[in-house]
Protein backbone atom coordinates (compact mmCIF):
# COMPACT_ATOMS: atom_id res chain seq x y z
CA UNK A 1 0.00 0.00 0.00
CA UNK A 2 1.69 3.40 -1.05
CA UNK A 3 1.17 6.19 1.32
CA UNK A 4 -2.18 7.80 0.44
CA UNK A 5 -1.87 11.16 -1.34
CA UNK A 6 -5.12 12.41 0.41
CA UNK A 7 -6.59 11.71 3.99
CA UNK A 8 -10.22 10.14 2.75
CA UNK A 9 -8.99 7.25 0.32
CA UNK A 10 -5.95 5.21 -0.54
CA UNK A 11 -5.22 1.82 -2.97
CA UNK A 12 -3.66 -1.26 -2.28
CA UNK A 13 -1.63 -3.15 -4.52
CA UNK A 14 -0.11 -6.70 -3.41
CA UNK A 15 -0.38 -10.35 -5.14
CA UNK A 16 -3.01 -13.19 -3.81
CA UNK A 17 -1.00 -16.72 -4.02
CA UNK A 18 -3.10 -19.64 -4.48
CA UNK A 19 -1.56 -22.92 -3.57
CA UNK A 20 -5.09 -24.99 -3.44
CA UNK A 21 -7.80 -25.15 -6.04
CA UNK A 22 -9.47 -22.32 -7.82
CA UNK A 23 -11.06 -19.94 -5.68
CA UNK A 24 -12.59 -16.29 -5.77
CA UNK A 25 -11.89 -12.90 -3.89
CA UNK A 26 -15.29 -11.56 -2.66
CA UNK A 27 -14.62 -8.62 -0.41
CA UNK A 28 -11.73 -7.06 1.19
CA UNK A 29 -12.17 -5.54 4.67
CA UNK A 30 -10.06 -3.31 7.10
CA UNK A 31 -10.49 -1.15 10.54
CA UNK A 32 -8.61 1.58 9.02
CA UNK A 33 -11.46 2.53 6.37
CA UNK A 34 -15.33 2.78 6.27
CA UNK A 35 -15.50 1.38 2.88
CA UNK A 36 -13.25 -1.42 0.90
CA UNK A 37 -14.02 -2.25 -2.35
CA UNK A 38 -12.71 -4.10 -5.34
CA UNK A 39 -11.46 -1.99 -8.86
CA UNK A 40 -9.94 -2.47 -12.05
CA UNK A 41 -8.79 -0.29 -14.23
CA UNK A 42 -9.95 -0.23 -18.36
CA UNK A 43 -8.72 2.49 -20.46
CA UNK A 44 -7.21 4.64 -17.79
CA UNK A 45 -11.27 4.95 -15.92
CA UNK A 46 -11.50 2.69 -12.66
CA UNK A 47 -14.86 -0.05 -12.69
CA UNK A 48 -15.85 -1.43 -9.37
CA UNK A 49 -15.71 -5.09 -9.05
CA UNK A 50 -18.08 -7.53 -7.49
CA UNK A 51 -15.35 -10.26 -7.11
CA UNK A 52 -12.32 -11.70 -8.67
CA UNK A 53 -11.18 -15.32 -9.52
CA UNK A 54 -8.13 -16.71 -8.37
CA UNK A 55 -6.65 -19.66 -10.73
CA UNK A 56 -5.82 -22.91 -9.22
CA UNK A 57 -2.02 -22.69 -7.99
CA UNK A 58 -2.18 -19.23 -9.84
CA UNK A 59 -2.10 -15.90 -8.47
CA UNK A 60 -3.98 -12.48 -8.31
CA UNK A 61 -1.97 -9.32 -8.87
CA UNK A 62 -3.29 -5.91 -7.97
CA UNK A 63 -0.94 -3.38 -9.17
CA UNK A 64 -1.43 0.40 -10.66
CA UNK A 65 -3.10 1.01 -13.74
CA UNK A 66 -4.53 -3.01 -13.03
CA UNK A 67 -6.53 -4.89 -10.57
CA UNK A 68 -6.15 -3.23 -6.89
CA UNK A 69 -8.37 -2.17 -3.98
CA UNK A 70 -9.70 0.80 -2.67
CA UNK A 71 -9.85 2.00 0.62
CA UNK A 72 -12.54 4.88 1.01
CA UNK A 73 -13.35 6.91 4.02
CA UNK A 74 -10.00 6.48 6.19
CA UNK A 75 -10.37 6.23 9.85
CA UNK A 76 -6.92 7.39 9.90
CA UNK A 77 -4.11 8.14 6.89
CA UNK A 78 -1.55 5.24 7.23
CA UNK A 79 2.18 6.82 7.50
CA UNK A 80 5.08 5.10 5.72
CA UNK A 81 6.31 2.00 7.41
CA UNK A 82 3.04 1.25 9.30
CA UNK A 83 1.38 -2.10 8.52
CA UNK A 84 -2.54 -2.22 7.48
CA UNK A 85 -4.52 -5.02 8.65
CA UNK A 86 -6.75 -6.44 5.32
CA UNK A 87 -9.15 -9.15 5.86
CA UNK A 88 -9.49 -11.08 2.55
CA UNK A 89 -12.42 -12.72 1.93
CA UNK A 90 -12.93 -15.95 -0.01
CA UNK A 91 -15.69 -17.76 -1.56
CA UNK A 92 -14.39 -21.01 -0.70
CA UNK A 93 -11.25 -20.59 1.48
CA UNK A 94 -13.20 -18.03 3.74
CA UNK A 95 -11.42 -15.73 5.45
CA UNK A 96 -7.68 -14.68 5.62
CA UNK A 97 -5.78 -11.45 7.04
CA UNK A 98 -2.84 -10.15 6.30
CA UNK A 99 -0.81 -7.39 7.01
CA UNK A 100 -0.18 -4.84 3.98
CA UNK A 101 3.52 -2.63 4.45
CA UNK A 102 2.63 1.30 4.07
CA UNK A 103 5.43 2.13 1.56
CA UNK A 104 6.62 5.14 -0.44
CA UNK A 105 3.81 6.97 -1.99
CA UNK A 106 5.92 6.04 -5.83
CA UNK A 107 4.94 2.56 -5.18
CA UNK A 108 4.09 -0.02 -7.77
CA UNK A 109 5.08 -3.82 -7.68
CA UNK A 110 4.50 -4.17 -10.85
CA UNK A 111 8.17 -2.75 -11.76
CA UNK A 112 9.43 -5.26 -9.50
CA UNK A 113 8.17 -8.12 -11.68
Amino acid sequence: MPVPPTADMAAGYFTVTNSGGADELTSVSSDIAADVTLHTSEGGAMKEQKSFGVPAGGTLDFTRGGNHVMFDKLTHRPKLGEKVSVELHFAKSGTVTVELPVKDATYNPSSHH
